[in-house]
């Protein structure tokens, strides 16, 4: 298969914006990563709509929000900009029912909500704020670090600053009601999300505690109950780690997460009921501080980016078993910190 990959970056240094890559997943070949959206500012993440639209972090001149792109033009054009007063979104992600897009601010302790319009563009329709604090250093205000949906339509919104799991009913409109609140042990610095397929189940990845946990969610309320938590890393590593991406298999078998020190990316394979994980493998990110890790579409590989040396490195991955291996390690992507792929 022919895909396209998309690496999201900064732009503080060497890197220029978004790049675009060509993938063949029969050969595991991957092109050159050339610059490809570069009239914004640090576009960390970004999300790629069904009508073929990114929506991607944007930041400069004091403000930040998200950009609107159209990808049928090459090179992409500029659709519409929201932006406010204060820093850009950490995370991005896109509603396709109901036409709208989550931004959740990691700085400004907020998520942010936006009407897709019919030519594409966007509209700002809510915002939520939240306000506490925990107990580690990086704990001293409300960080929303991810908001995405769960399978029932409600928006799960993870605070890394006041550990706590927000989970919010959403109307058509892109208006959010009053959310159920899942508080977790102190210290614990939940970052991402992922849900089981076919489960009433999700996996909360902590970058503070470097720990996962399972989540049991319940649809009706639309709460969570913690269930099995382990550390990402080894209990002998004492040096800084931060937990960061959390990716799951489409047959929910599996889950790959990124530790951030400990430069590696850990292997789970998930119980068939759901609720329990066993490691099955740590491997190196030939790179320091690996932001993010993908699977492309055949899930046969996976590429993680490293933040701090500028390359990205490719794994095969065994379906039966989960473990990766390596197949490229010095793969040049500048400042890379999101991977995304399409079919191109």
């Amino acid at each position: 298969m022919k895909e396209t990959v998309l690496f999201g970056g900064y732009t503080r240094h060497e890197g220029q914006g978004v790049y675009r890559a060509s993938f063949d997943s029969e050969t595991g070949s991957l092109s050159e990563a050339e610059p490809y959206i570069t009239s914004v500012g640090s576009p960390t993440y970004l999300a790629v709509s069904k009508a073929n639209a990114a929506y991607l972090v944007d930041a400069g001149d004091g403000k930040g929000g998200v950009a609107a792109f159209d990808l049928n033009q090459t090179p992409p054009q500029l659709l519409n900009t929201v932006l406010e007063p204060g820093t850009s979104p950490a995370h991005v992600s896109i509603d396709e029912k109901r036409q709208l897009v989550f931004a959740a601010n990691y700085h400004e302790g907020r998520v942010n909500v936006y009407k897709i319009n019919a030519d594409r563009t966007l509209t700002a329709t809510d915002v939520a704020r939240h306000h506490g604090h925990g107990p580690k250093p990086e704990q001293d205000a409300a960080h929303v670090h991810f908001a995405a949906l769960t399978p029932d339509g409600r928006l799960a919104v993870i605070d890394l600053g006041t550990d706590e799991v927000y989970t919010y009913p959403v109307d058509d409109s892109g208006k959010l009601g009053t959310p159920a609140i899942l508080k977790l042990a102190p210290g614990f610095g939940p970052r991402h999300l992922a849900f089981h397929h076919d489960k009433p189940i999700a996996y909360l990845l902590g970058e503070l505690s470097s720990q996962i946990s399972v989540l049991q969610y319940d649809a009706a309320t639309g709460t969570f109950t913690q269930g099995q938590t382990q550390k990402t890393i080894p209990a002998d590593w004492t040096k800084h780690n931060g937990a960061a991406a959390i990716r799951i298999t489409a047959d929910s078998r599996f889950i790959y997460a990124t530790n951030r020190g400990y430069n590696s990316v850990v292997v789970y394979a998930i119980s068939e009921d759901g609720l329990e994980l066993t490691e099955v493998q740590q491997i190196s990110t030939e790179g320091d501080f690996p932001r993010d890790a993908n699977l492309d579409l055949t899930e046969n590989y996976l590429l993680a980016v490293n933040q701090n040396t500028n390359n990205a490195t490719l794994y095969r991955r065994d379906s039966d078993t989960g473990k990766l291996a390596t197949v490229k390690k010095d793969i040049v992507a500048p400042e890379a910190v999101n991977v995304v792929f399409l079919k191109a």
